[in-house]
């Protein structure tokens, strides 16, 4: 990777996030490009990686139990201590799922992103199962029903991750016939690999870090827009802020923490091209799933936890996602600039 695409990926996000809050009247105009982007992102990322490649590791088990336990231990204490949006706001911190933007960031710090993928897919499944059990108790004044809220979040999950997955897999399922055929019609004139796999060239191997960090800027400015219209106390706000804060490095460490303790036996075959992993050191099993499982648990899914405090619980809880943004945003800046430096994430 050349001097100044390093540069560019340790400021990315934070210029993202600062262009998006400055001019947030001009990107709530264009909120209805999120969506494609995301779709774009998460096309490319699919795209790297084989879907033969997706098995569950024990670390995803215990990932995700450690954050629905610690996001009913959250709400419940500041719920005991009197402190509702504060209690609803940090229990979104913990319970939010990982973000689809997480497999590009847990790429260029020497990540798995097969192992990441498979857990992103299942813990924004098991949140669309858990919050419409858990949301009636939390908040009582709240009208959901189950089936309801489970399948207009499972809409909203599903539309955005499944939709490029199965579009990228299709992709490689022709690409392959087609190379396959061809070879068979001239095995001397094409040379191709023996499983005629599916490769993207660099540029468009980084091309999903691009397309979230104008993702961010769009996000950002929606809500900012959200923010500013919302009326709270400036304790709130600033217990959120910090609680957001506190969260985030607890998480990103105790991700760190169980995956070193649970490595991986295995991360994918393609797991040793540069460019599918640039920062790949493929013999350290249990560095690999220290850097994957910290950003499973860390990097979260904050535009859908907007949302969600948004339809369903206190409207200042919105705030504990939304400082999230910033805290999570900044930390994968320090650790993309730890890595272009060649320092342990």
């Amino acid at each position: 990777m050349s001097t100044w695409q390093k540069r560019i990926d340790e400021f990315a996000l934070p210029v993202a996030m600062i262009i998006g809050v400055v001019f947030w009247r001009v990107f709530i105009h264009v909120q209805f490009l999120l969506a494609p982007l995301l779709f774009l992102m998460l096309f490319f990322t699919f795209c790297k990686i084989n879907p033969l490649d997706l098995r569950l590791r024990v670390w995803h088990w215990v990932v995700l139990a450690v954050q629905l336990v610690l996001s009913f231990l959250t709400w419940l204490l500041f719920h005991t201590l009197g402190s509702e949006p504060l209690a609803q706001g940090l229990m979104l911190c913990f319970l939010m799922p990982t973000a689809t933007a997480a497999p590009i960031i847990a790429g260029k710090l020497g990540g798995s992103i097969q192992n990441l993928t498979t857990f992103t897919l299942l813990s924004n499944f098991v949140t669309s199962l858990i919050v419409p059990l858990f949301f009636p108790y939390v908040n009582p004044a709240a009208d959901l029903s189950f089936w309801q809220a489970g399948w207009l979040i499972l809409q909203k999950v599903s539309t955005v991750l499944l939709g490029p997955f199965i579009a990228a897999w299709g992709l490689r399922l022709v690409y392959n016939a087609v190379q396959k055929h061809r070879y068979h019609l001239s095995e001397s004139v094409f040379r191709l690999a023996e499983d005629y796999d599916f490769r993207l060239t660099p540029f468009w191997a980084s091309m999903p870090f691009y397309v979230w960090a104008l993702s961010l800027v769009v996000l950002m400015g929606g809500v900012t827009e959200t923010l500013l219209s919302a009326r709270y106390s400036i304790w709130t706000v600033l217990g959120l802020c910090i609680g957001a804060l506190i969260s985030c490095v607890m998480q990103y460490k105790l991700g760190h923490w169980i995956g070193f303790r649970f490595p991986a036996s295995s991360h994918g075959k393609d797991y040793r091209d540069i460019v599918i992993n640039p920062a790949a050191v493929p013999t350290d099993k249990a560095g690999i799933s220290r850097i994957t499982a910290g950003q499973a648990f860390g990097q979260k899914n904050t535009s859908l936890a907007v949302w969600m405090a948004q339809m369903y619980l206190t409207p200042l809880a919105l705030i504990g996602p939304a400082a999230y943004i910033i805290w999570q945003n900044l930390f994968n800046s320090y650790e993309l600039a730890r890595a272009a430096k060649g320092k342990r994430v």
